[in-house]
């Protein structure tokens, strides 16, 4: 027999809190997309409001926020992977690899440099700061990539990096803060970076394997409703234990299975892809949320001055120089560099990462959590609003972007459809045809036009203006080939494939 503090009335004020936080988050959601202020930012405010310097809940375990942390970072992981075109982020797989790669290890070591320099940490925590802030967030990027039509060759570098260093820069900061922490002698450099590599291997081929024999498994076992939704998403989880336990990289096996899935041909795509994004804004929610509870406003203030200099070393010199070394030999046009140094949005991943060293440590670690938390606010206020200003003074959009429309219907996955929203933008040469011009492949046909926000259904003869969006239904097969055929036409106009 046992017993438990925990009765039914705390149950009851737990959940009023906790709807009450939800509700409110989701309220934010449609103000950040109304006002353009990032969702991050409103979540962590909300946090810090609900918390000991708002309505006063006390919340200070830093080894249960790592660990929930952790558990919200596999999600979003698995949200991201399985929403990410392969054919889209196959040309960018190499430049992507070598940014989470030569890439952090060029951010750490500028960081570190500039903090050993201006701020006078000593070495260890100079390394450690700057292992923290090296990782790109993935629930940032794959957030703002919804709203800006970037090309697809651009758009798979982000993806995939977002994706893929996560891995390395978690077992860089977890190797420090056990140096740091341990008087024992420190392992040769070569040793730590063998680990490294044998873990980021093995993880990327148990993400590969699990993913492979998942998507056997749920193509067999394929059924209608939420509860297949579940399975796949359970997959990806499993690929994160099944390489944790071997000591491999977990979030490079969620990533990377996440990705076999989401493009192997997954039954029931439009209600899968709809329960990860779900489950993947829910843990965005809470992970910032629980983020905020953590921190203290009155600690906050004292971390202000190396913050906004720390942030400004990696905004304008380690993220750019991380940039050109990493990618300088696959020749990306200068515009495309411009665009990835200031894409490099931070998130929830290096606050998480900013409390290894408390659990492991004391108390007095609590200054970084600070530090990192006040830098992501102050970098996601500069970068994220301005990201779709940048990509279009740099000409890094797409003037056809197509996305994949996800239905709460089961009539279209019944009959082997897909629905594609295709945004005309300025300088596309969709503008001033008719539709019967496109030549969409056989069976593919423009369900819905909408322009200034009337809607009409258009006749073979409708011509497309600039800022109109379409609804194109095509057969599941033939959505590539709607894809190729839309953008050959935004390029090159009407005489598109006779020339």
């Amino acid at each position: 027999m046992w017993a438990s503090g925990f009765t039914v009335d705390d149950l009851a004020r737990v959940l009023l809190l906790s709807t009450v936080v939800v509700l409110a988050a989701v309220a934010a959601m449609r103000l950040s997309s109304r006002s353009g202020l990032p969702s991050l930012v409103l979540f962590l405010l909300l946090g810090l409001a609900v918390g000991d310097g708002g309505l006063g809940v006390r919340f200070s375990d830093a080894g249960l926020t790592q660990v929930l942390g952790y558990a919200a970072l596999i999600l979003i992981l698995a949200e991201g992977g399985l929403t990410t075109s392969w054919h889209s982020m196959r040309p960018g797989v190499g430049a992507a690899l070598s940014l989470s790669t030569v890439g952090v290890v060029v951010s750490v070591a500028i960081v570190a440099v500039a903090g050993r320099v201006l701020l006078r940490w000593d070495w260890p925590t100079a390394l450690l700061v700057g292992a923290v802030l090296a990782s790109t967030d993935a629930a940032a990027v794959f957030s703002v990539l919804r709203s800006v039509p970037l090309k697809p060759s651009l758009r798979g570098i982000l993806e995939a990096e977002s994706g893929f260093n996560d891995a390395p820069v978690v077992i860089l900061v977890v190797t420090i803060s056990h140096q740091i922490a341990s008087p024992e002698p420190s392992e040769p450099w070569w040793q730590l970076l063998a680990l490294v590599v044998v873990e980021l291997v093995l993880g990327g081929l148990v993400g590969l394997a699990v993913g492979w024999v998942g998507a056997r498994l749920v193509e067999w076992a394929a059924t209608s409703g939420a509860l297949f939704a579940i399975g796949v998403l359970t997959v990806c989880v499993l690929a994160y234990a099944a390489a944790a336990s071997i000591g491999a990289s977990g979030f490079l096996a969620t990533y990377a299975c996440a990705v076999v899935l989401g493009n192997s041909g997954l039954p029931n795509r439009a209600a899968v892809l709809g329960f990860a994004t779900s489950v993947g804004s829910l843990a965005q929610i809470g992970l910032f949320v629980l983020i905020g509870l953590l921190a203290s406003p009155a600690r906050l203030g004292q971390q202000v001055i190396p913050a906004l200099v720390v942030g400004a070393v990696l905004l304008l010199v380690a993220r750019p120089l991380s940039v050109i070394v990493s990618v300088g030999p696959f020749r990306l046009p200068w515009r495309h560099q411009a665009f990835l140094s200031w894409a490099g949005l931070r998130g929830a991943v290096p606050i998480v990462l900013a409390t290894v060293p408390v659990t492991l440590g004391s108390g007095a670690w609590y200054w970084m959590f600070d530090l990192v938390l006040v830098l992501v606010l102050v970098l996601t206020l500069v970068q994220a609003p301005t990201l779709p200003a940048a990509a279009r003074l740099l000409k890094v959009t797409d003037t056809m972007y197509a996305r994949q429309v996800v239905l709460e219907a089961v009539a279209l996955e019944e009959v082997g459809a897909e629905v594609l929203q295709v945004s005309v933008a300025k300088g596309s040469r969709l503008a001033g045809l008719e539709i019967v011009e496109l030549r969409l492949p056989k069976g593919s046909v423009v369900a819905l036009l909408v322009r200034d926000g009337e809607r009409q259904v258009p006749t073979r003869f409708s011509r497309i203006r600039t800022g109109d969006s379409l609804l194109v239904v095509t057969p599941a097969s033939q959505r590539r080939a709607v894809e190729a055929r839309l953008a050959a036409v935004s390029e090159r106009g009407r005489l598109a494939g006779w020339t």
